[in-house]
C-alpha cells in the first residue's frame, strides 16, 4: 500500500496527455514504486513484458462513435477481460520480487469467470508461484471455463465447486483467516482490491480522459462522463485514485464529474 499520495502539476498532466497507454502506465506506476525498490529501467521492462501478449498494438484503444460517445476497449488481452491489463503487470511484479527474495507463494482465487482465467494467464509457468482456482460449477461461460481448465502448466491447479462465486469464496476466506496456516503456506490472493491491480487501473481513467478531450489548455476543462458496466465493481475501485492524484491548483482539476456504473447481466454459456 502507498505510504503517501503524490500530487501532480499541470506540466506533468500536459506531458502525460500525449503518452501511449503503456507509457502512461509506466509513469503512474513510477509514482508509487520508487527506483530504490524497482529500478526504473526494470519497471519499464516488466510492464513491456506484461503487455507483450496483447492483440492490439496500442494495448488499449478508444473507439469513437457518434454524438460524442466513445468506448474504451479494455478487452485486447489474452482472456478478453479488462483484468488482463492489471493482472499481467501484477504477475510480472510478483515474479520479480519473489525471485529477488527467493520465495514461493500459493495464490488462492475464487472466481465467477474472468478473474480466474486472467489470474492464471498472469502467472502460468512461473516457478515461484502455484495458483489454485475454484470456479462455480455450471455458472461460468463455456469460454471462461475452457480458458481455465485447458491450461497445462505444473503451477496451475483448477477445481470446480458447488455454489456461486460468493459461496466458494467462504472457504478461501477461512484459510486466510487462519494466520498460522496462511503463513506456513505463503498464501496470497489476486482479488479486485489488490493494490497492484488498482494502481494499474488508475491509468484507464487518465488515458480515457486524455483521449476524449481535445486540449488541456482550456479553463474550465471539458467534462468527461464515464459509464462502467461491472460485476462486483472491481474496475471502479481505481476511480478514487484519480481523485487522489488531482493537481493542487484550485482552477485546474480534471473534471470526471460523473461516474455511473451498473451491474452487468450474467452471460449465458455459448452453445
Amino acid at each position: 500500500m502507498p505510504q503517501r499520495i503524490p500530487s501532480l502539476d499541470r506540466d506533468t498532466l500536459q506531458r502525460w496527455s500525449s503518452l501511449s497507454y503503456p507509457e502512461l502506465v509506466k509513469e503512474l506506476c513510477s509514482l508509487f514504486v520508487p527506483a530504490k525498490l524497482v529500478p526504473r529501467n526494470v519497471l519499464n521492462d516488466l510492464i513491456d513484458r506484461a503487455f507483450s501478449r496483447f492483440r492490439h498494438k496500442n494495448v488499449v484503444h478508444l473507439s469513437r462513435l457518434k454524438d460524442g460517445l466513445n468506448i474504451l476497449e479494455l478487452w485486447h488481452g489474452v482472456t478478453y477481460a479488462f483484468k488482463d491489463l492489471s493482472l499481467s503487470c501484477t504477475g510480472q511484479f510478483l515474479q520479480y520480487f519473489l525471485e529477488k527474495k527467493q520465495k514461493h507463494v500459493n495464490i488462492l482465487v475464487g472466481t465467477s469467470g474472468d478473474t480466474g482465467s486472467s489470474a492464471i494467464e498472469s502467472v502460468r509457468g512461473q516457478k515461484n508461484v502455484d495458483i489454485f482456482v475454484l470456479l462455480p460449477k455450471g455458472l461460468c461461460t463455456q469460454i471462461q471455463e475452457l480458458q481455465m481448465t485447458t491450461v497445462i502448466e505444473d503451477n496451475v491447479h483448477v477445481f470446480t465447486a458447488h455454489g456461486n462465486s460468493d459461496e466458494i469464496d467462504e472457504p478461501i476466506k477461512e484459510l486466510f483467516a487462519d494466520v498460522n496456516f496462511a503463513g506456513k503456506y505463503n498464501l496470497m490472493s489476486l482479488n479486485s482490491i489488490n493494490w497492484s491491480r488498482i494502481m494499474v487501473q488508475i491509468a484507464h481513467y487518465f488515458y480515457a480522459y486524455f483521449q476524449c478531450v481535445p486540449s488541456l489548455d482550456t479553463t474550465p476543462l471539458p467534462v468527461v462522463e464515464i459509464v462502467v458496466p461491472t460485476g462486483g465493481g472491481g474496475n471502479i475501485t481505481a476511480f478514487p485514485g484519480v481523485a487522489w492524484l488531482q493537481p493542487l491548483q484550485p482552477n485546474f482539476r480534471m473534471p470526471f464529474s460523473k461516474l455511473a456504473w451498473f451491474p452487468r447481466s450474467p452471460l449465458k454459456s455459448l452453445p
